[in-house]
């Protein structure tokens, strides 16, 4: 179910860059660049990661199946979002002179900053309902919430932009926002979750420990979100705003496209992780599936990325982006890394080993920095994507042995074989692509394109019937169509 949905939002995604990239261009990328991630630091200084500790609450009271322990903590998380919720806000307001100067080097944005405030409060309060319908299991209606908050958000920003062009930046944030919030409010009341009567007393304490487990998660998310902040200031400040643009678009591309596949499967996998976390061996088992399964689907996708990215970018943005098809070949290659790495991650969350998890992540920013700052310095956008190819290998290899040594963890021959085969025609493609012209770039790409797909699509196979299901929904198309 949530793959389709990425899907989906892939396809409102490519539609709503496009019109943006031709509307706003690569300066008024990067200031939405700018000013969002300013505004996501706020919020993890702020929000506590209440988006992502608080679903093991909900669940774990409704696995009781305790109503009124479901509607307390429910309560409780509530008043949570809103107090930490107002409490992003307020900072964002009282700071924006000082956030307009050090992002943009000026006081002109302290104004915008303080309109586009209130969105720390409306995401807020949108996570906390979108937390509900998770840790109930509400999945539909947590996929329903998502593909009408991408339509919603396509709807608004088109007009806007087209009347208003940059000038419309800043409401468009605010009214995407606050759509988001209607909107995962009014599927969250269908849950019927009652109101009950929580004292203070009861609020901090059963609030301790959504906000203990919360606290580090949030904390790890701050220095990622400062990481990405300090990284676009640095080149606004070395190359300029359209530079910031630049590198926003492309990641955009390898890592909210691409990235939407880790969304998707990740919205299952961590609770699956965590209800076998206390057995290595099995734990052992998913992981290695999970890291399987995740290059198998994103190979073929980063193939087409390696020797078609000329043509993506265009399609998704304009000419004006082609400047960063050389980052987003090596980035494409570092992915192969973060589906792998990604993988054996999630086990310090499943295991609670908040601390792990932190000073984990706290190593792996503290080299991201100094790589994209050493790489854009070295080589522009190109250094980006060298970089974040570094890192994440870094990243895997670091992983790696901490989740050997501290719960006995390995790949298997299989996931080796799987990911072996498909870095090999990886690395094909970016030789291919660095080294030859046209059309022998696009005859000998698609070749090995057509190798991925049909290799990764007999490995699914086997593991998941892909042919049966196929064979199963046709059939079942067939005899709706007959009883018609």
């Amino acid at each position: 179910m949530f793959g389709g949905v990425q899907a989906f939002n892939i396809v409102i995604s490519v539609i709503r860059s496009k019109f943006v990239a031709v509307l706003l261009g690569p300066a008024g990328i990067g200031i939405v660049g700018l000013l969002t991630s300013t505004t996501g630091f706020v919020s993890k200084l702020t929000n506590f990661g209440l988006g992502t500790s608080a679903v093991k609450n909900v669940a774990a009271a409704s696995a009781t199946g305790d109503e009124a322990r479901v509607s307390k903590i429910v309560t409780v998380l509530r008043r949570l979002v809103w107090i930490t919720g107002c409490l992003g806000m307020i900072l964002t307001a009282v700071l924006s002179p000082w956030l307009s100067q050090l992002t943009f080097g000026n006081g002109d944005y302290t104004i915008a900053f303080i309109w586009i405030s209130i969105t720390l409060l409306f995401q807020q309060l949108s996570s906390g309902q979108m937390v509900v319908l998770q840790g109930l299991r509400k999945l539909n209606y947590l996929a329903r919430a998502n593909v009408t908050g991408s339509v919603i958000g396509l709807l608004i920003a088109v007009p806007v932009y087209y009347k208003w062009r940059i000038d419309g930046i800043v409401p468009v944030i605010i009214i995407s926002a606050l759509s988001s919030m209607l909107l995962s409010w009014y599927f969250a009341r269908k849950v019927g979750v009652r109101s009950v009567e929580v004292t203070k007393k009861e609020t901090l304490a059963e609030g301790k420990e959504m906000l203990k487990m919360g606290f580090m998660i949030s904390l790890s998310g701050l220095i990622t979100t400062a990481v990405s902040y300090l990284v676009r200031v640095y080149i606004s400040n070395t190359g300029g705003v359209e530079q910031v643009g630049l590198y926003a678009a492309g990641f955009a591309i390898i890592g909210t496209y691409v990235g939407m596949v880790f969304t998707a499967m990740g919205t299952d996998y961590y609770p699956r992780l965590s209800a076998v976390a206390n057995d290595n061996i099995r734990s052992r088992e998913l992981i290695n599936q999970q890291a399987e399964v995740a290059i198998l689907i994103l190979a073929p996708i980063l193939t087409v990325f390696l020797v078609f990215i000329n043509w993506v970018v265009i399609l998704l943005y304009s000419t004006k982006f082609i400047a960063v098809n050389e980052m987003i070949h090596w980035a494409a290659l570092g992915m192969y890394f973060k589906a792998a790495s990604w993988s054996i991650a999630f086990i310090l969350l499943a295991k609670g080993a908040s601390k792990l998890f932190f000073y984990n992540e706290l190593l792996a920013n503290l080299y991201v920095l100094v790589f994209n700052i050493v790489g854009y310095k070295s080589a522009g956008l190109e250094g980006l994507g060298i970089s974040f190819m570094a890192a994440y290998f870094l990243y895997l290899v670091q992983v790696f042995f901490l989740a050997r040594i501290k719960y006995s963890f390995s790949f298997n021959r299989i996931f080796y074989k799987v990911a072996g085969f498909q870095f090999l025609l990886g690395l094909l493609c970016f030789a291919i692509v660095r080294l030859l012209s046209s059309p022998w770039t696009y005859i000998l790409g698609s070749a090995l394109i057509v190798i991925s797909v049909l290799f990764s699509f007999r490995e699914l196979d086997k593991r998941m019937e892909l042919l049966v299901l196929l064979r199963r929904k046709i059939d079942e198309n067939k005899s709706l169509g007959n009883e018609r």
